[in-house]
């Protein structure tokens, strides 16, 4: 048939699957999103966890991952949180197009500037051999033990959608908290501590550092982590002032 819709888009990914053998995926083939998506979108209890409601979202719209033709859940819930977002930025342009109306409250006055985001222009930062897929931090304060021994580095693997499910639960009670197992879990090595304290510690390594060494693993992962920039800065329309904004890839997905 001459003219025909088209409802599948391929897509390079940002990082790519590297499955059981070593071997690199990259090309992702998305649909456009139906009913079915948006009764998985309207489900209370999906909606209670945001990153199990991407993974359900992205299991029914991949149709393939470069050779793969099956794309099951537990693959996409390994895709890394680069990959998963940007494929939640492109389902969003296919099906709705690039442009939405967000809404971000000023933290200074508290009114609410509405913008037209167009989807199209943010960047997005692939890893092409010359982007790491661990985070190295140079800590200033650095951890301190019991014995008083200082760290004063840590690394961090990119996290994926088993991290986001796992934490989903704490960062809706508290964000800090949530920030604080999310960095758990990605959190690959402290200087020279060894593995099996550093997992006994859990948590405590990011909740006791100093908030100044806080904000500088919240810097490198915005200036190293691969994948569509979702940060901007937002000038308000009430009292002028511009603040920083984050777009919230799991609350655009409607057309009103």
């Amino acid at each position: 048939m001459e003219n025909r819709p088209i409802r599948t888009f391929d897509f390079e990914l940002p990082v790519g699957y590297i499955d059981e053998f070593g071997r690199l995926y990259r090309t992702a083939t998305l649909r456009k999103m139906t009913g079915h998506e948006e009764a998985l979108l309207a489900d209370k209890k999906l909606r209670q966890n945001g990153g199990r409601l991407v993974t359900e979202l992205l299991t029914n719209c991949l149709v393939k991952l470069g050779e793969i033709q099956r794309v099951g859940r537990e693959i996409v819930a390994q895709l890394t949180s680069p990959d998963r977002n940007y494929l939640l930025l492109e389902l969003r342009k296919i099906t709705f197009g690039q442009e939405i109306e967000a809404r971000y409250p000023c933290p200074a006055c508290s009114e609410t500037t509405s913008i037209l985001e167009d989807l199209d222009t943010l960047p997005v930062r692939r890893l092409n051999g010359d982007i790491s897929t661990e985070i190295l931090v140079e800590l200033e304060d650095g951890y301190e033990d019991k014995g008083g021994e200082i760290y004063t580095n840590m690394v961090f693997r990119l996290p994926n959608g088993v991290d986001e499910e796992k934490i989903a639960s704490v960062a809706k009670e508290n964000a800090s908290r949530g920030t604080n197992a999310l960095l758990t879990r990605c959190l690959v090595s402290v200087g020279e501590m060894p593995q099996n304290r550093r997992e006994g510690l859990g948590t405590k390594l990011i909740s006791d550092l100093t908030m100044g060494d806080r904000a500088r693993i919240e810097k490198m992962f915005r200036q190293k982590m691969p994948g569509a920039d979702l940060q901007h800065e937002v000038q308000c329309e009430s009292c002028g002032r511009t603040f920083q904004v984050a777009m919230d890839l799991t609350s655009f997905f409607s057309v009103r």
